[in-house]
């Protein structure tokens, strides 16, 4: 009771020494932006367009925003099924003798994946990262090989993981740029991680030789408590890293992600995140088509079939930081009348073409829903005897 008591207090008083503003000014330059740390970026999430970046790209340690990646490659193991939620994980030696942000994992201790996720995104442990990692692929180092191939795939390409967690190791590195393109991997494909990274405060039970106890889980991220638009996502310090986080917002319909690395202190990052927000909210409109109409089927023309379904590939998001009146957009479908065979199904059929004020901002494909083979002698010669015998 002690301690859940005492991470209260600690959260209450680092609450009320910290202030920030969710005012959106109409209109800021970048050169009105006061940012401190070395090195940041503001991506929008749904384009995965940056808005505004300084020395994104510089090489730097990440410290606990590691976890962000970790947390991926769990959702990854949760949506193809190899594990689920309820799963039970046996702590090791190993993982319960980490150091840093802790839960105090015990050896031969047993947590479900959903509480291991709370002690991750919350309270940012890492003896329940190793857990995972050695619950997923049976050791540390597959979990982080795996981690720097999906690391690849996103195509983070200075990034360097050398463990799950983020503790300080030489070749451990990334850019402000890199956890940007993984904050936009978790929050747009895994959403369900708001679940977890927006709780202020939550406990969890251990239950060992020693008895049953409750431990405190208090959020890190202390935006989630200040900010009023804050949706996440994951903080980070070490000696090397110093002061680091990636800060996911959403105000309407757009969400922003603001990553600050190398700040002096704790206060500056998050004093940092506020201001990238707060630009990237009053700078920019976001239009969204979710290309939910249907489409025509095309005619086909020596095929087995007289007509193939199609539909569009995906939604549509541009981001406008001109002030722009979007709803001037307007959408054009550019497909053929008739269409032979054959054809495969996914490939590309035509697109549908945005424009604002006459001027192309984007397009998306529309593909085949169904492949259409081409019509052989033998199909002929079977519809002209059908058709002789109904008539």
């Amino acid at each position: 009771m002690r301690c859940i008591l005492s991470l209260f207090l600690s959260a209450s008083m680092l609450f009320t020494s910290l202030s920030f503003t969710t005012e959106t000014p109409a209109q800021t330059s970048t050169e009105e932006l006061n940012i401190s740390a070395p090195s940041v970026v503001l991506m929008e999430s749904s384009t995965g367009q940056i808005i505004y970046e300084k020395d994104s790209h510089t090489s730097l340690h990440p410290a606990s925003i590691t976890k962000i990646m970790t947390m991926i490659l769990i959702f990854d193991a949760l949506e193809k099924g190899t594990i689920t939620l309820d799963d039970t994980v046996t702590v090791s030696d190993y993982a319960a003798s980490m150091g840093g942000s802790q839960v105090f994992l015990e050896p031969g201790e047993t947590q479900t994946v959903d509480t291991m996720l709370k002690c991750i995104s919350i309270a940012s442990a890492n003896d329940a990262c190793v857990a995972m990692a050695e619950y997923i692929c049976g050791s540390e180092q597959e979990f982080v090989n795996q981690m720097n191939q999906r690391a690849k795939s996103l195509g983070m390409k200075d990034t360097t993981f050398v463990n799950c967690c983020g503790l300080d190791t030489d070749g451990h590195m990334t850019t402000a740029y890199d956890v940007a393109l993984m904050s936009r991997e978790l929050i747009t494909k895994y959403p369900q991680i708001h679940n977890y990274c927006t709780v202020w405060m939550d406990t969890i039970t251990h239950v060992t030789a020693k008895g049953s106890s409750e431990f405190g889980l208090t959020n890190t991220n202390k935006l989630i408590k200040q900010y009023e638009y804050a949706t996440g996502l994951k903080t980070g310090s070490t000696s090397q890293a110093k002061y680091c986080l990636s800060a996911t917002a959403k105000r309407d319909d757009m969400e922003l992600i603001a990553v600050v690395m190398a700040a002096p202190d704790y206060k500056v990052r998050f004093q940092d995140a506020v201001s990238l927000l707060n630009y990237g909210f009053g700078k920019c409109n976001i239009y969204h088509d979710e290309n939910q109409d249907e489409l025509p089927n095309l005619p086909v023309t020596g095929g087995v079939s007289d007509s193939v379904a199609i539909a569009y590939e995906s939604g549509f998001s541009y981001l406008d930081v001109s002030g722009a009146d979007l709803s001037k957009i307007t959408k054009e479908l550019k497909l053929p009348k008739t269409i032979s065979a054959p054809k495969k199904k996914s490939s590309i059929a035509g697109k549908a073409v945005y424009k604002l004020n006459g001027k192309e901002i984007g397009s998306v494909n529309i593909l085949f829903q169904s492949s259409v083979k081409k019509a052989t002698f033998r199909d002929y010669f079977k519809w002209t005897l059908d058709a002789l015998f109904m008539s």
